[in-house]
């Protein structure tokens, strides 16, 4: 319905809503195309500590957390895969591995990474609200600052309960609420002060990005009403032996005083909501954005053995 002036007609256009994946997917999706290269070059040097089995801003290894237990023989699927670190780390721990992202920039990187690893890694061009895969496949779920960060959680953390078995793990790292509350979008700066409300978290509007946030007890929240049980919560203190790539020293000396990053390990005890299926579909209905569905059963391809393009 319009408002009439005179001989024209005005719409009224309804306001964006930042949570719909057509709003968020796209603009972080130009983002990571247009970042990937500089990415690459700027972190790699941290990126490959621990020969990509570390946790986080600061590189923790995975071999002092123990978070994901022995992958020999476990399908494991990592949200975000970027460059494929993990997932190459994890294939030579002989788990059989998928790596999804929505960035085809990301992709690539990850394919010659996986051609150069010689390693056996499935890559698939999907978004983490609509994993192409059937329910209870996967025994390992994990997310290191990858999809969880840039997807809606309360899209995601529904597809991930569908996707792992009964028993399975779900692990992944994040941005801090506190961060998330004394930050500067537009800058990347930690400030003395928070800036924003904390029952306000939800869309974080970067000048060029789409990032998400919860407060803690809505974190708990959606992790249990999905049939998550929470297993671990580390908030990692800022190391004073070594630099991380991700923040400036003064903010690295913020993040002795305040975490600026949780890692949660989750474990699937209850079973899945129904509604996950069909928000599943309606999401890729909504999306308007094309989504390659892989095969139930067996991976769709493995890029370590035929490449892609």
């Amino acid at each position: 319905m319009g408002e009439r002036t005179g001989s024209r007609s005005r719409r009224r256009v309804a306001p964006r809503d930042p949570r719909s994946p057509r709003e968020y997917a796209a603009r972080n999706l130009r983002w990571w195309d247009r970042t990937a290269g500089w990415y690459e070059r700027f972190h790699r040097p941290s990126l490959d500590r621990e020969h990509g089995k570390a946790w986080g801003a600061f590189r923790i290894p995975e071999r002092q957390l123990r978070l994901l237990g022995n992958v020999r023989g476990k399908r494991v699927l990592e949200l975000g895969c970027g460059a494929a670190d993990w997932s190459i780390a994890l294939s030579r721990d002989g788990a059989r591995v998928v790596g999804l992202d929505f960035s085809r920039t990301r992709l690539a990187q990850a394919r010659e990474a996986v051609r150069r690893a010689r390693v056996p890694v499935t890559l698939v061009r999907a978004r983490a609200e609509a994993i192409p895969y059937p329910s209870a496949y996967f025994d390992l779920v994990l997310s290191d600052y990858g999809a969880t960060t840039f997807a809606d959680p309360e899209r995601t953390v529904p597809e991930v309960s569908r996707v792992l078995r009964p028993g399975g793990t779900f692990v992944f790292a994040h941005a801090s609420p506190f961060r998330s509350l004394a930050e500067h979008l537009g800058s990347d700066r930690l400030q003395q002060r928070f800036v924003r409300d904390y029952f306000g978290l939800g869309v974080l509007r970067r000048p060029e990005s789409v990032e998400f946030q919860l407060p803690y007890g809505e974190w708990v929240r959606l992790f249990r009403s999905n049939g998550f049980s929470v297993d671990r919560l580390i908030e990692p203190k800022a190391p004073t032996t070594r630099r991380s790539t991700y923040f400036s020293s003064r903010d690295q000396a913020w993040a002795r005083h305040w975490p600026v990053e949780s890692i949660w390990r989750l474990v699937r005890s209850g079973p899945a909501p129904r509604a996950a299926a069909r928000r599943r579909k309606a999401g890729r209905a909504r999306s308007g954005v094309g989504i390659r569905q892989g095969p139930p059963g067996p991976a769709p391809r493995r890029a370590g053995l035929r490449r892609r393009r």
